[in-house]
């Protein structure tokens, strides 16, 4: 069963032996250079994500627009992305024991951004990565949305194994 990350988490890529990815540094931040006019009333936020390379060889990795997404509140409606003011990695060779860091300036209605989903798929040596999620929410610190995402997967865990034992139970009877 697939299950998202949690804001903060690095997900390694199996098919890229050493690079690992994270969203992280989910917070309320002004853009450096001025608020975008269609997002008058929305409350902007600042989302980090950070490309690792614990590999062997160096890798080049393309994170640009397009391919991050951010959904905000119960609905996942999509927040308002202000490509002038991100960064974003075009193009660059992320060499063994390096990282480069992609900054996403979003806002949305306040009240929504308790939940925001980001969804990353990463270009890779010309080659697209599998898409990941990373749920987190703003306001919300990365220990204690962990210690949230723990709660959801023990509760799943309790669930899979009363499951197992109702199956055990039939089984013998």
């Amino acid at each position: 069963m697939y299950e998202p990350n949690v804001v903060g988490d690095w997900h390694e890529y199996d098919e890229h032996a050493g690079l690992r990815v994270r969203v992280h540094r989910l917070e309320a931040a002004e853009p450096p250079r001025g608020r975008d006019d269609a997002a008058e009333g929305l409350t902007y936020f600042r989302v980090r994500v950070t490309v690792e390379n614990r590999g062997e060889r160096h890798l080049g990795i393309h994170l640009e627009d397009g391919q991050i997404d951010v959904r905000i509140g119960g609905d996942g409606e999509a927040a308002f992305i202000d490509w002038r003011n991100s960064q974003f990695i075009e193009g660059f060779d992320v060499y063994p024991l390096r990282r480069a860091t992609a900054v996403l300036y979003a806002a949305g209605p306040e009240a929504s951004l308790s939940q925001v989903d980001v969804q990353i798929q990463l270009r890779v040596e010309e080659e697209w990565a599998d898409r990941r999620l990373w749920t987190g929410g703003l306001g919300l610190h990365d220990a204690s949305v962990g210690a949230h995402a723990a709660t959801l997967r023990d509760g799943l865990a309790l669930q899979v194994s009363n499951f197992l034992r109702e199956q055990a139970e039939e089984g013998t009877a």
